[in-house]
Parts: C-alpha cells; structure tokens; sequence
C-alpha cells in the first residue's frame, strides 16, 4: 500500500468520498464481543475501513442474511486433495475458506526444494490465498527413504517470501529433545514453528512449548487437548478424511478456553471436500454439538488469524480484509456467497471467480523410479503355523493396531486369507530406484479379491500396495511406474479403475471435476473388490506407511514399531514374550 492508497482509505472511512463497495442490512457476526451487530459495512481496496452509514459506488443488499469473516484453514496439506494449488482454490472457496495455511510437506517428501516453488509458484494467482509453512522434516524419519532431504540452509531461501508463515509440523521429538543441531537450526529459522505431538505426555508436551513449537494437530482425546490448552498451546480441532477427531474433541472446548482452539482438514480428499465439505463442515458439526455460532465461527476465523499473526484476517471490522461470508442460515451456516478482498468468489455454492492459470509441473513429474519388480520381492519367509506382526487398521483413525495372530503358510511363506481378512502389503522405494521393498500383513483392509496400489504414502510417498494375491499386486505396481503415479485397482491382473497423478506421483495435472469423475471411478472399482463402505481403502492404505503415529506401521525398510522406535520381522520369535 501506498500513501495515496492510505490516504483513500482514510477519506473513504471518513465518508468523504464514496466506497467501493458497501453492504447493507446484513447481521454482523462479531468475532470480538460474540454478539450480532449492525451497520453498513464499507469497503475499499479490498479492506473494510467502516460500520455505520455509508454510500457506495456499488451497493449489496443483504436483504438480513448474515455476514461473517472467511474461513481459515489452520494446517492442510494441499496434495492430499490431488489437485494442484490453484485448482484446490476453485474447490475450497464455494465452502467459506478463504485462506489456507499449507505445508507442502508431501511434495518436498518426493522434489524437495523443487516441490516448493511448484507450490508457491502454482498459488501465486489463485483466489484463495495460500500460505505457507516450511517443511520442518524432510525426510519424515531416518527409517525410511523418500526423494529428498531438505536442511534449514536449503529452507532458508524461502523465508523470506511474502506468502511464508513459519516452520511446519514438528514430528521428529526425539531430535527436538536432544536438542540435535539439524534441528535447532531449523527451530531458529521462525518465530512461527507448528507441532506435531501425537501420543506426547505432559513433559514432552512441556518440550515443544520450551522450543517454542505453538501448535498441536494432533490430538484425537478430550484429555490431550485439556493438557495442552493448559500449557497455552493452540489445538486444531481436526477433521480430514481419515483422521475424524473433531466431535471428540469438542467435549474439551467451552466458553472460557475457545479462543484457544482452530479448526483444521490436515488432509482430506477430493470428494470430501465437494460432498462434505471443507472448514465450513467443523464449524456445521461444532454447532450441532452445542458450541455457540459465533464461538464456531471465531474458531474457524479470528482464533486462526490470531494465531498466525495474520493481523488483518478474521473479523467483520475497520482496517481488515474484506474477506467475508453471506449466510443464509447461522445455525446451520448455509452459505450464499463467498468474498475474497471485497470481490465474489463463489455463490451457491460455486466457484465465481477467475480462472487462472497454474504453474508448468515439469519440474516435480517423472518421480516413480524402481527396479524391475516381480513376485519374488513379495515374499515372507514364515513356518507353518508361526505367529506374526501384524499392522490392525482401526477405520478412519490414523492409529493403527500392533496384532499378534498365527496365520497361514505354504511352501515356507505367508498365504493370505481372505476369511480371516489378513492380506499383504508392500511398500516399492520409488524415487532413486534403491530396490527397497518392505512387505508385511495388514488386517482389517477388507478386500476379497484384487490388489490396490498408490505413490499417495506417507511422508515419504514410495510406492504402497495390498492385495489378496502376488500377481494383482505385481500389476497393480507395474501400471503406476506406467502412469507415473496415481491410484490403481487391479483384478485378476485387469486394471478396474485409475487415476492418473503425475505431478510428484501426488496431484493430477486436470481439472477438480475430471479428477473428481475419475475418483467415482475408482470407488466403483473397490465396489467391485468389495471394499468396506465404512471407511476409503486407498486414505486408509495412504497411511500405513507413516511411521510416526502409532503403533505398527511399514516403511521401504519393513515393519516399522513406532512404540520400540525401530523396525521389526514379521515373524514372531520365541523371545518375544512381551506379545505372548
């Protein structure tokens, strides 16, 4: 801004000139004394700069809907939508969310540096604004291999872009522990430094706030929220598309510590965020659940723009950005139209902004390197009726179960059974063609026929693959090296269903809607290997892989204890008595 643009705002406000934009009889959601208020609301430049009487050269009648500020998702992983930036904008603002704070962790995972600018870069002209947080653990853990490592002096060049917040997720706490100097200079990079404190008690929790990590996303019960708002950190009430931990933790927030709490997706599909919905689905539920409106909506907006230290986000008010909701509805926060800095981006309940172009993806494609891979790779060496490590899904949770069953074996090596719904699972390294293959048993996935596979893994994103029988699952790899990552549903070596993400082998290169058409296509291919309609199978399997939530999990490297900190046969042996 400059002076002659101060100057106008100051005038406008002043009522000596006209404004840009006024909006009349509209109810006022006040983030600062809970309560309804009155008044024109006036706007220019993108910035409200009064309540009370005002002219505009072009006036709204509200015509008694109500107005609130736009919504802000406080922590999400853009990729995990499978679209890319600027296309993830077009899905978002029809649901309120008119800022995103991102971190492009998955990307980095697999490009490093390279995965950054293509977010940056491919954000740049969208509507929605997307900000962003660094990856602070690239890769996630030193127990598996991803495509990148990314120290604070390759972070350090991008702090100084305008759309930068901080440092994101912390989830390596045994570094930030002892105090490991890769990772205290990344602490030292920001003010701003998010968490990650999945299953932390109470000292460890003491840690993070000592190193001056604020956040926590992590938390799926009443009595880690309680603990951490304590200490005064800011908990996210998270709802994605696996991890489901808002009405949970909604019997933590009242009155009295609500300001302490936002609301965040962290990753959520594609369909979700069309069907379902995106920040606007939370602060829906908070308000069934009994929260006041306005505290939901505080939640969403305010409380988050407060955190982050955006000043000038979040209320209905002089001198901050006029982005803003029209409701029709409060109580059930039915939407009319989305504004973005004064202008319409989407009304009922579509996108009605500019289209802008995205970013050349050249730079973050061609990511799915492996070796020739065949049945051979799949095997697991077991005796007959052995007992084994088993990962236990637990549906739409990102906790997994570490199991202990006898299971079956021919020929010296693991047989899955459908009955009993044990099947294997195989993650390929695929970003330098290291020829890593971990390979396990899962139970709970529910496929009675095929296989599936998908690069979609986390944090490192190799290849991960289940299915009822070796030669699926061999097929189902074979046509992601193919299509240069993606989903895959296989049968009897027959492709049912794909879709097609060969930018970083994480988002696709088309258009929401195509890709949403091809997702419907891949539902009905698990139909067809009659998946559970409970729970997604592929966001299930996206997170078996992810070696830093609880309890078993498997990585390039094998079956990975997350409880032990290190990785583990499949096969029981007789000393391990602790399972017995």
């Amino acid at each position: 801004m400059n002076r002659e643009q101060l100057k106008t705002r100051i005038f406008t406000a002043h009522k000596q000139q006209a404004a840009d934009l006024v909006i009349r009889n509209a109810k006022i959601v006040n983030v600062f004394t809970k309560e309804l208020t009155k008044g024109d609301i006036a706007i220019q430049d993108g910035v409200i700069v009064g309540i009370g009487d005002y002219r505009g050269n072009r006036e709204i009648d509200a015509e008694g809907r109500y107005i609130c500020p736009g919504l802000i998702d406080a922590h999400v992983h853009i990729e995990s939508s499978m679209v890319t930036p600027h296309q993830f904008s077009q899905v978002v603002l029809p649901h309120g969310v008119t800022t995103a704070i991102t971190d492009p962790h998955e990307i980095a995972n697999v490009c490093g540096s390279e995965g950054i600018e293509f977010m940056l870069n491919d954000s740049e002209e969208a509507l929605l604004e997307v900000l962003v947080m660094l990856p602070s653990c690239v890769p996630a853990t030193a127990f598996e291999n991803s495509g990148a490592s990314l120290s604070s002096e390759d972070l350090h060049p991008f702090i100084s872009h305008k759309r930068v917040m901080g440092i994101a997720e912390v989830m390596d706490f045994p570094s930030v522990a002892q105090g490991a100097d890769g990772m205290m200079d990344k602490l030292l990079l920001s003010r701003q430094i998010d968490g990650h404190a999945s299953g932390l008690e109470e000292n460890d929790i003491n840690v993070y706030l000592a190193a001056g990590i604020t956040t926590d996303h992590e938390c799926v019960t009443k009595e880690e929220a309680v603990m951490r708002l304590e200490r005064g950190m800011y908990v996210m009430l998270r709802e994605g598309s696996v991890a489901k931990n808002l009405t949970s933790l909604l019997e933590a927030v009242n009155e009295k510590n609500a300001h302490r709490c936002l609301f965040c997706t962290d990753d959520k599909h594609l369909d979700d965020l069309i069907e379902e919905g995106s920040i606007d689905y939370n602060v829906r539920t908070a308000i069934r659940y009994g929260l006041d409106p306005i505290t939901a909506i505080s939640m969403a907006s305010f409380n988050a723009a407060q955190c982050y230290g955006l000043h000038k986000k979040g209320a209905i008010a002089p001198g901050y950005d006029a982005d803003f909701i029209l409701l029709d509805d409060l109580e059930e926060f039915e939407i009319h139209q989305v504004y973005k800095k004064g202008k319409l981006a989407a009304e009922n309940g579509r996108y009605a902004g500019p289209q802008v172009q995205g970013a050349a993806a050249n730079r973050v494609r061609n990511t799915v390197n492996i070796l020739d891979f065949t049945e051979q790779d799949l095997q697991i060496p077991l005796p007959e009726h052995a007992k084994a490590h088993i990962i236990g899904i637990n549906p739409n949770s990102l906790l997994t179960d570490h199991l202990v069953e006898e299971v079956d074996a021919e020929s010296g090596g693991f047989v899955p059974n459908i009955e009993r719904d044990l099947l294997k699972i195989v993650v390929v390294e695929r970003h330098q063609a290291l020829g890593n293959v971990g390979v396990g048993i899962v139970k709970g996935l529910g496929l009675k026929r095929g296989a599936i596979a998908t690069t979609v893994a986390h944090d490192s994103h190799n290849i991960i693959a289940a299915g009822t029988n070796d030669a699926d699952i061999v097929a189902a790899v074979e046509t992601l090296k193919q299509m240069e990552g993606g989903l895959v549903v296989v049968n009897e070596r027959e492709v049912l269903a794909a879709l097609a993400l060969p930018a970083a082998g994480l988002m696709a290169e088309a258009g929401f809607e195509e890709v949403y058409d091809e997702l419907k296509g891949i539902d009905a291919g698990l139909a067809k290997l009659e998946a559970p309609e409970s729970f997604n199978a592929f966001l299930t399997l996206s997170f078996l892989s992810l070696p830093v939530i609880p309890h078993l999990k498997i990585t390039d490297c094998g079956l990975f204890d997350m409880d032990e900190f290190q990785h583990i046969s499949v096969l029981v042996e007789e000393k391990e008595k602790r399972f017995e």
